[in-house]
């Protein structure tokens, strides 16, 4: 396997879209042929309903290992400007659609959601319902900070419809906490998990990274132990992703010499991996594991696993809309991201403007390329049909897997590849067979974290 992890350990895109956002065409993109095809999803099916994903960008410190678009401040002042701006731009779209929206998920990202107070989030929910329909089914999930989440947070956003969250943890070991900037004792872990299981939520989740700088085995194995006395209904098992030349991000507070080598994290994995199976979690995708009563392993198992620019989720429709700064919306046939920076956001939505700057429409070729990633992010096996086939060039994919079926990480039929178990830990690796926009033009600098 250390063959394996050196041979495959290469720049990889982690396909929460695809194309992904280097390789999508800014020229023949446009705010009116972005909002053709929101329209185009949503009257074709609107009783699908749609996704909402809401960027609450502050933080009060820097997390080092974050390469989020967040704002670094201790202004609480700052809350209610920009939860009246994420509202404007709400009924901007609600404009545009003709009608209020069913609304079947929702999610709170950051930045540190739980900066705000729980009356602002409170407030920022019942605006947002104020202009669309509730789900029965709706899944309405926040990002807590153990640190400065509080009961009342818990107990507010419970009482407008959440019941999913997910905390991150990291590491436990204070050394790597001092590294990432982020100090965070397991007794605020614990505080907040028990919180949220006393008042109702139904799934919570634990973020743990590995490859940070100076963890070593020992740090994720104990961590792991940690994890498991307070059972989260689900874990997400991330590689961390090293990428210090965005703008913005903490990473360049330590050295790349500080990190684990590649044999060394891909060790880190393996041994997660079979802790987290010991404890009772099945895998779900690339890099998520879960009980087998929680929602997202239940949707594996149907065969309704999704991934999007949220992640990997248990519920799928076609219309994703992203309020606020830097937030990325996905209409099936599009993506658009949002402004990046706060005075540009606020001053846009002011003026009525969908704060939008790039953007890509997605053509026939794209569309198809675009479900097979899906299918072998989400459901590790992809097929294809002859009318397919006469768009892309699908013999020429199989040559680029060739080695890879050699090295026995996925089998190969006339018209199917199914990635084996060998093979999941490279999921990445084999998308990127598919991704004739990555193979028709190379990158000639780094944009992309590791895949291993």
């Amino acid at each position: 396997m250390c063959g394996l992890v050196q041979k495959y350990n290469v720049p990889g895109p982690r396909y929460t879209s695809y194309p992904t956002v280097p390789y999508w065409d800014l020229k023949n993109f446009s705010g009116k042929s972005w909002q053709s095809t929101v329209l185009k999803t949503f009257q074709t099916n609107p009783k699908e309903g749609i996704s909402l994903y809401i960027h609450l960008p502050f933080c009060d410190s820097m997390c080092t290992f974050c390469g989020c678009h967040k704002r670094i401040t201790k202004r609480h002042d700052l809350e209610a400007p920009y939860i009246n701006s994420v509202l404007k731009e709400w009924k901007l779209y609600v404009d545009l659609l003709g009608t209020k929206p069913v609304i079947k998920e929702l999610h709170l990202g950051g930045g540190t959601p739980t900066f705000f107070s729980p009356e602002h989030l409170q407030l920022l929910i019942e605006g947002i319902l104020l202009h669309g329909k509730k789900a029965e089914d709706a899944q309405f999930s926040f990002e807590g900070h153990p640190n400065n989440t509080t009961k009342a947070h818990l107990q507010a956003l419970f009482e407008v419809g959440f019941r999913r969250v997910c905390f991150g943890v990291q590491d436990y070991n204070m050394t790597v906490q001092r590294a990432i900037n982020r100090i965070q004792p397991f007794e605020n872990v614990k505080n907040v998990t028990e919180w949220a299981k006393e008042i109702g939520y139904t799934s919570v989740g634990h973020d743990i990274i590995y490859g940070l700088p100076f963890q070593d085995c020992c740090h994720v194995e104990e961590t792991l132990k940690k994890t498991n006395a307070l059972r989260p209904d689900r874990i997400a098992f991330y590689s961390y992703a090293h990428v210090p030349w965005l703008k913005g991000n903490g990473q360049r507070g330590y050295k790349e010499a500080d990190l684990p080598s590649s044999v060394e994290k891909k060790a880190q994995y393996e041994m997660g991996k079979r802790m987290l199976r010991d404890y009772g979690y099945n895998d779900v995708g690339m890099d998520h594991f879960a009980l087998p009563t929680d929602d997202l392993y239940i949707a594996l198992t149907r065969g309704t696993l999704h991934r999007n620019f949220m992640g990997y989720t248990a519920s799928k429709t076609q219309l994703m809309i992203g309020l606020g700064v830097s937030s990325i919306s996905d209409s099936w046939y599009g993506f658009a991201q949002n402004v990046k920076s706060l005075e540009e956001y606020e001053h846009l939505v002011s003026d009525g403007v969908i704060p939008i700057f790039r953007g890509h429409i997605l053509n026939e070729e794209d569309e198809i390329i675009r479900r097979h990633i899906l299918n072998l992010m989400c459901r590790f096996q992809t097929t294809w049909k002859k009318r397919e086939a006469q768009v892309v060039d699908f013999q020429g994919i199989i040559q680029n897997l060739s080695e890879m079926k050699s090295d026995g990480l996925v089998e190969i039929d006339e018209n199917q590849i199914s990635v084996t178990e060998k093979g999941r830990p490279f999921v990445r690796n084999i998308s990127m067979a598919f991704d004739l926009k990555l193979l028709r033009k190379k990158p000639e600098t780094r944009i992309f974290s590791m895949t291993v």
